[in-house]
């Protein structure tokens, strides 16, 4: 099995990537999915959450209010320390559980980690290697602006807070340049899935 880590920034196209794998036969794990699963009620997130910052951040239904969880935890840099000391833990559990899973019952798989925050929370070293997407500012700009309806000052904002995706590249083992068209984008991806089928078979037989 090979364990891919998928990141890019805000405007990359990911999350095109990630689909344009998947239809090649890549398992695909998505952090967020992950991330908002283990904070559903019930859920051993949801508790330490409700613990920790107490039950006004809680819907009538008795699920998170992420927009009220996020309001608290923002405006204080400590208390974003402890939601993802709680979250990210629990996140982990849950993504070891899954490759174990999938490892299981496809040991040639080539899983792909959907991880936004890969590179900045540092866990390079979880995976064999990192794929990022990638797209020059100016294009992260415009799709920002054309996704979200945001003018250029608050498209500019959006990405300020995130780490700029050309320091991203010195972390990357393989990069998608997503900035011509989708059909070169595909292109691309068939040449990087071959790379990625050939690197899982020589993982698989120096382990045998």
């Amino acid at each position: 099995m090979l364990n891919v880590g998928l990141t890019g920034g805000i405007g990359c196209g990911k999350t095109t990537v990630a689909k344009m794998l998947a239809d090649k036969g890549a398992q695909v794990i998505d952090f967020d999915i992950l991330t908002h699963r283990v904070q559903e009620p019930g859920q051993a997130a949801w508790r330490a959450i409700i613990d920790r910052f107490g039950e006004g951040v809680l819907n009538a239904d008795r699920s998170i209010d992420r927009t009220r969880l996020g309001s608290v935890v923002l405006a204080d840099p400590e208390k974003l320390r402890q939601l993802n000391d709680i979250v990210h833990p629990i996140v982990l559990a849950e993504w070891r559980r899954q490759l174990a899973e999938i490892k299981k019952g496809r040991p040639e798989a080539i899983v792909l980690s959907d991880v936004p925050l890969l590179i900045e929370v540092g866990l390079e070293g979880l995976f064999d290697l990192v794929l990022l997407v990638y797209a020059s500012r100016e294009d992260q700009i415009r799709r920002i602006m054309q996704r979200n309806g945001f003018s250029r000052d608050e498209a500019e904002r959006r990405l300020s807070v995130q780490m700029d995706i050309d320091e991203k590249l010195k972390h990357a083992d393989i990069v998608v340049r997503n900035q011509a068209s989708l059909a070169r984008t595909r292109e691309d991806l068939d040449q990087i899935w071959k790379e990625l089928v050939a690197r899982e078979r020589e993982k698989r037989k120096a382990i045998s």
